[in-house]
């Protein structure tokens, strides 16, 4: 919903890529896809690149329903155990293991807090109050969050003055979505808030994972599905705390929950592993702009959810903007 749910790899095999939800502004150059070596058995690229769109984009309807018949931490601790499931088959079958150093382990547990912890629960608690189509929209301001603290946060990434306007462009449209100029009437400001707050959380946590985990050698499988582990223990700890055992057990949230897990944050993953390898990074994270839109259908289409002329045209601000923001400056010629 990775969300990210893109990737903050610099090369296909090295450093984690954060979880779905939500996407990042990755690095332009990629490793050349290998020549292949046998018959194409994997689906085409495009198809891969739809299906991984329409599971993220359904991600926001089934924390919706999910959060019908749980409480929000039980939401998250169950998508993530159902998300790491998926995560340790997938090991199984590849014969990874997990990283090891405990330096290691101490920026996978900061890492997991911002990319898989945070995020997952505060999205949960926004859709109390707040409709999934606009947890999707808010979804969609990270790369804006993303661009503003990477010109603070690396070097690397230089302000342009394409990049400023789209910076200012992008919260425009968040402002249109919010209805601003009629001084935000209907809105539930604490879940709105705490909507944009997850998609705040995700650059923060791309860019502690820039500098300290590029480049450890261990595959991005071990290190996400480590990460996972981690984010899940995290929510095991804090759960009991805060909530109660359910009485009963609702069939359709908890389906709804396994679906958000098995799918949204775990073969998703696996998806985007493939994409990013496949076609690299700039093009696989371009499923950022596809995710609200499908939120946004969703929610209106199968929840019933109601739609302002503001919601659409301050998403399509809002990813104009985020699109600017992803211009990289051209290099001059030696």
């Amino acid at each position: 919903m990775s969300t990210v749910p893109a990737s903050t790899a610099q090369t296909p095999g090295r450093s984690p890529i954060p979880s779905p939800s939500s996407t990042s502004s990755a690095p332009a150059a990629a490793a050349a896809p290998a020549p292949p070596t046998g018959p194409r058995a994997r689906l085409d690229w495009r198809l891969r690149f739809g299906a991984l769109s329409l599971i993220w984009g359904f991600s926001f309807l089934l924390i919706k329903v999910g959060t019908e018949g749980y409480a929000p931490f039980q939401v998250t601790l169950g998508r993530l155990v159902f998300g790491t499931a998926v995560l340790a088959a997938a090991m199984a079958v590849k014969r990874e293991r997990l990283p090891r150093g405990a330096r290691t382990w101490t920026h996978l547990t900061i890492a997991a807090f911002f990319l898989n912890a945070l995020p997952f629960s505060l999205f949960a608690y926004s859709e109390l109050t707040i409709p999934s189509t606009l947890a999707g929209i808010c979804n969609a301001t990270s790369p804006l969050w993303g661009m503003a603290l990477s010109m603070v946060a690396l070097s690397e990434d230089r302000p342009t003055r394409v990049r400023v306007a789209g910076l200012g462009l992008g919260f425009l449209g968040v402002l249109t979505v919010l209805g601003a100029w009629q001084g935000f009437h209907g809105l539930d400001a604490t879940g709105t808030a705490m909507a944009l707050l997850a998609s705040l959380s995700y650059p923060v946590g791309w860019i502690y994972v820039r500098r300290t985990l590029a480049g450890t050698g261990n595959s991005h499988l071990s290190m996400t599905g480590a990460q996972l582990l981690v984010a899940t223990v995290q929510l095991a700890v804090v759960t009991p705390l805060f909530t109660s055992f359910p009485a009963h057990f609702s069939f359709g949230p908890l389906l709804a929950i396994a679906a958000l897990g098995a799918l949204g944050t775990g073969l998703a993953v696996l998806i985007q592993y493939g994409l990013v390898a496949e076609v690299g990074p700039t093009t696989a994270q371009m499923v950022t702009y596809f995710i609200p839109v499908i939120a946004t259908a969703a929610g209106v289409a199968i929840l019933g959810e109601s739609l302002h002329w503001t919601t659409p045209v301050g998403a399509v601000i809002v990813l104009a903007g985020a699109a600017l923001t992803q211009v990289k400056p051209r290099r001059s010629a030696p």
